[in-house]
């Protein structure tokens, strides 16, 4: 099995910046993709950004030149760096992990608020 824990999310204002976190544990030699998402109240969860093994990334045009995704495979870590935040950012995000075989994995989510 595979497990992602996410942190970092909070209270921020607009303009400033957040860092979320999501740690995998358990099989992750399974693990090929990875990708955070986030869902706005009332909203579909919709992709942010992703970044696969060797480190190809794409983001939503909503967030592009904003966020950053990166990861540290020697720390089975993954990262979000958000900047500029705005109040439309505001959403619970979620690590996903996925597997070579299609298989998703989630963590419990983190939420993100931007006050205007």
């Amino acid at each position: 099995q595979v497990q992602l824990v996410e942190s970092g999310g909070g209270l921020v204002q607009a303009g400033g910046s957040l860092s979320l976190s999501c740690v995998v544990s358990g099989t992750i030699f399974r693990i090929n993709r990875m990708g955070w998402y986030r869902q706005a109240p009332g909203k579909q969860r919709e992709l942010v950004a992703a970044i696969t093994s060797g480190g190809s990334t794409n983001y939503a045009d909503s967030v592009k030149g904003r966020f950053t995704i990166s990861r540290n495979n020697t720390k089975n870590t993954m990262y979000l760096q958000m900047n500029s935040l705005k109040p439309e950012d505001t959403a619970v995000y979620y690590c996903n992990g996925q597997s070579y075989y299609g298989t998703d994995y989630w963590g419990q989510g983190t939420q993100v608020t931007v006050s205007s």
